[in-house]
């Protein structure tokens, strides 16, 4: 009889443990069999010399999307949501001007940052004097490349 219920009880647990499971991963597991995923993009104006001018930014699609321009002062940021497609090929370019320097880079490349963003998935750009700065967990920056 002990046994019995020691075997319930198992059995109880286990089937517990994985309806948790499968209500957990559920948003995860549909996206991966869709063959997509959804990655939050943020760029940040990171600039710290009290800078009068505005950091412009305007952002597209590879596909030819537009995204718009805002101006962004110190502090504020700009960000949206990019569901893959099957092939991973979304691109989403934008070109950033502050004073007299511009410059355009991938704020979002499928293929790169289909790892690079981390588990999160989470693609961020702090936008800097000297440069900008990328991280999947906006703790520890890396400078990617300087303004030209």
């Amino acid at each position: 009889m002990k046994i019995t219920y020691t075997i319930l009880l198992l059995v109880l647990v286990l089937s517990s443990y994985i309806i948790l499971i499968s209500i957990w991963q559920q948003p995860y597991n549909y996206y991966y069999f869709q063959g997509t995923k959804v990655y939050d993009v943020r760029i940040i104006n990171g600039f710290t010399q009290n800078s009068s001018l505005p950091l412009v930014i305007w952002c597209r699609t590879g596909e030819g999307g537009d995204l718009g321009g805002r101006a962004l002062q110190e502090g504020d940021d700009y960000a949206w949501s990019v569901k893959t497609n099957f092939w991973k090929s979304n691109n989403f370019v934008c070109t950033m001007k502050w004073e007299k320097k511009r410059k355009s880079f991938e704020a979002f490349k499928g293929p790169r940052d289909g790892v690079r963003c981390g588990a999160l998935r989470k693609c961020s750009w702090l936008v800097k004097e000297d440069g900008f700065y990328f991280s999947s967990d906006e703790i520890s920056w890396t400078k990617e490349f300087s303004w030209p």
